[in-house]
């Protein structure tokens, strides 16, 4: 505490980002980061871009890459927004759109993020608790409200929602702000992109730290249509005109444009997901049915912060969130093939002696 801060920092509780230990042989499955690395090509893109242009402000305005983007899925780059990581995008996209004076509606069991947002910006929120299956279920998102923010797939939960339940969601809410964030959608599950010409309300957020492996670079996105995207633009703006350097951009548009590494990535970590989750139902484990890149699982007769804790002694590092629903959950990414047969060993050492 200080005298020095303002009233808002005093009540602001901050988002606790996962943990980045700096451990020999780790095996960190802890932050749903990809096993297997960046597109070669966006890596040899970034090296390229690191040259004398260094000296000179990136593209304000990322025109290259948003238009890589917009090719991808039918749409035009007037209908993309990109900015420092998804964070940035979503935190942007809280404080242009959601301060109506009535509540966000948000799962209670969901990204942490979007509490912290309505903290910094001071804007009322309700949670809408999960049903018993651990799902959302869009019937509860009813009444006046400042606009519903969903993660799908979910997270912590990896659960994802259909296109025909969206537009449910987008017809119930015609007036407001739908917000899809979709930064594990392309492990499986149906991307809302496709319902962007068809609803000026929906803003759907994806990132390039999940199934392109560039966490480290730091660049998210959105779509939506020109509307909502001039609005991202005047709030990022009037914050920072320019959120990507330019090997960022280098990296981004490369990997965006390498689809053939992107689909041999992401096609891995889903066969991986799969052998994983059986393995883990085999020894006594609820594993939630996934479609992102970890998985999300309980045990009735262990507890788990300390089979989290006991994997740490092993190196192995998962996530363990509390709260009154998560408390008893593990949330664990998708490595390896190898990296899950070290979890899965370990686990079995832990329930064999009890720990």
């Amino acid at each position: 505490m200080s005298r020095f801060w303002s009233p808002l920092v005093h009540r602001l509780t901050p988002y606790v980002p996962g943990e980045q230990p700096k451990m020999a042989d780790l095996i960190k499955l802890n932050t749903n980061e990809s096993p297997y690395g960046p597109s070669p090509r966006a890596l040899d893109a970034m090296r390229a871009a690191a040259d004398n242009s260094m000296r000179l402000y990136p593209d304000p305005e990322a025109t290259r890459l948003r238009t890589v983007l917009a090719e991808r899925v039918g749409l035009k780059a007037e209908n993309v927004f990109v900015g420092n990581g998804s964070d940035e995008v979503l935190a942007h996209a809280f404080q242009a759109f959601f301060a109506h004076g009535e509540p966000i509606l948000f799962p209670d069991v969901t990204y942490s993020f979007y509490k912290v947002y309505c903290g910094l910006y001071n804007l009322p929120y309700r949670l809408v608790p999960l049903n018993a299956e651990m799902a959302i279920d869009v019937v509860d998102y009813t009444g006046p409200c400042s606009g519903v923010v969903l993660a799908n797939p979910n997270a912590p939960t990896g659960i994802a929602l259909d296109l025909a339940t969206i537009r449910r969601l987008l017809d119930a809410h015609p007036d407001r702000v739908v917000l899809v964030d979709e930064a594990y959608v392309d492990f499986g599950a149906e991307s809302a992109v496709a319902l962007v010409k068809d609803y000026p309300n929906l803003l759907v957020v994806q990132t390039f730290s999940k199934s392109r492996a560039l966490a480290g670079a730091r660049v998210g996105f959105a779509f939506a249509q020109p509307e909502l995207i001039e609005g991202l633009t005047r709030v990022k703006d009037s914050f920072n005109s320019y959120p990507l350097d330019r090997i960022a951009l280098a990296g981004a548009t490369a990997a965006a444009e390498d689809e053939e590494w992107f689909l041999e990535s992401v096609e891995k970590v889903m066969a991986t997901r799969k052998i994983l989750s059986t393995k883990l139902a085999e020894l006594g484990f609820k594993v939630l049915p996934s479609q992102a890149n970890f998985v999300y699982i309980h045990h009735a007769d262990r507890d788990a912060a300390a089979l989290a804790a006991t994997l740490r002694e092993r190196a192995i590092i998962v996530r363990h969130l509390r709260g009154v629903r998560t408390s008893s959950w593990l949330r664990i990414t998708v490595g390896t093939d190898q990296q899950s047969e070290m979890l899965l060993s370990a686990l079995r050492e832990c329930l064999l002696h009890n720990r």
